[in-house]
């Protein structure tokens, strides 16, 4: 397989643990661009990159890149996914994608017409927890869904101005943590959701504080989830079948799930993968995706997925200043 020039746009946490990710497999990034030069080049030192770019563009206008990881606030991310796809990059983009589906829908068609990889970086589609969990509901043994339950809660600093509450940087609890909630809901529906119905609660920002969502598809499959950005919840996903439940704590990059049988209590506890990990599986499946040898990147699940939220946001009112 290629060893892809991989650049970080933005040097943030996440850069950051893209970057180690990269050192525990023997490897570097290639380039380092942000908004601010001087934390790039802090970046570049301290991960020895090779290339630190003046400017963000002239990550597109280099052709040695073939692979970009974008990591700046989703509000940023339409314009950019458009500047690397038609540069002829390869693009892997934190979550949320986009702000919208009208969005996404234009980044889709732009990858599909270069013939170019673009993907969420949704750490569970690439956990081997959750590879494992589709092949024993594939299989049969747990009989058909019937529920999801998803909680995420996290307690934020109520400061109006960082970018869990600040409209101006796309902030509220869907479109950071919610997102993560309805990947899990997707990965075992059979289908997208067809049914949305929600309560929120706004922050004095006026983005989403805290949301009850609660999901039907036309296979009669249910979910309900639970998402606050001011009260500490865990994280916990839990998967109802006929034949026995799943839980998954910390199921953003989970390593480990509990069954328990219907019929007499029994548990079970599943194990496969490492949460350190997450970064490296999502590494090696982008790979093998712009190397053409199968792609699981899930593109189709984030599409569903931004389908709910733009129509949760809809049924809110929610408008970010880019969307008006």
């Amino acid at each position: 397989m290629k060893n892809n020039r991989w650049v970080s746009i933005g040097c943030g946490v996440i850069a950051n643990e893209l970057a180690q990710a990269m050192a525990a497999e023997g490897r570097t990034l290639y380039g380092i661009a942000n908004r601010t030069y001087s934390k790039a080049a802090a970046f570049a030192e301290k991960y020895g990159v090779e290339k630190v770019y003046q400017t963000i563009g002239q990550v597109f206008d280099d052709p040695a890149v073939d692979i970009v990881y974008l990591s700046t606030p989703h509000n940023t991310h339409a314009p950019l996914l458009e500047q690397a796809l038609k540069s002829g990059k390869h693009v892997l983009c934190e979550k949320s994608i986009t702000l919208n589906s009208r969005e996404l829908g234009t980044a889709i068609a732009l990858a599909e017409e270069r013939g170019l990889v673009l993907a969420e970086a949704m750490t569970l589609y690439h956990m081997p927890l959750y590879k494992r969990l589709r092949e024993l509901v594939e299989s049969g043994a747990l009989g058909p869904l019937r529920m999801l339950q998803l909680n995420f809660g996290s307690y934020k600093e109520y400061d109006m101005n960082n970018r869990f509450f600040n409209p101006n940087l796309a902030g509220g609890a869907l479109l950071d943590i919610g997102v993560y909630a309805l990947s899990f809901v997707r990965w075992f529906m059979k289908e997208a959701p067809s049914q949305v119905l929600s309560q929120m609660t706004p922050a004095p920002s006026g983005v989403d504080e805290q949301a009850g969502i609660l999901l039907m598809n036309g296979a009669g499959e249910m979910a309900t989830v639970a998402l606050t950005l001011h009260a500490k919840q865990p994280k916990r996903g839990m998967a109802a079948f006929d034949k026995g439940f799943l839980e998954v704590y910390e199921y953003p990059r989970a390593q480990e799930a509990v069954l328990t049988w219907t019929e007499d209590g029994r548990r079970e506890m599943i194990r496969e993968g490492s949460t350190a990990g997450a970064l490296g599986y999502e590494i090696r499946d982008m790979e093998r995706a712009v190397a053409g040898e199968g792609n699981e990147m899930h593109l189709d699940y984030t599409r569903d997925v931004m389908a709910v939220m733009t129509g949760l946001r809809r049924q809110w009112g929610l408008v970010y200043p880019e969307e008006r």
